[in-house]
């Protein structure tokens, strides 16, 4: 009787935990998406590669002024990658604690 509850909490922190690692892995992606959108110059009259630009400020607001780089390219990389990186860490850290419980 107590396995089977047991079984129903890690079944359920396993799944919890898969769908907090996916979004971070979708928010990482949008970031990226957009540093390879602005490295390739394209065109921001363009709606999709205005909802991506749109999204990743929104994303990594918080990360854009940490350092301040004289090169775009660098800018946008450090800017944009390090909040990319903090949302793949930390999002699939808290997804192994979820699927601990």
């Amino acid at each position: 009787m107590y396995a089977d509850r047991s079984a129903g909490r890690h079944r359920a922190g396993w799944s919890a935990g898969r769908l907090v690692a996916l979004a971070a892995d979708i928010v990482a992606l949008i970031i990226v998406v957009w540093i390879v959108l602005d490295l390739l110059d394209a065109n921001r009259s363009n709606d999709v590669v205005q909802w991506f630009h749109d999204a990743a400020t929104w994303l990594a607001g918080w990360s854009l002024d940490i350092f301040h780089l004289s090169r775009h390219w660098a800018q946008v990389i450090v800017g944009y990658g390090v909040a990319a990186v903090v949302y793949l860490v930390a999002g699939h850290a808290l997804a192994r604690l979820l699927q601990r419980v």
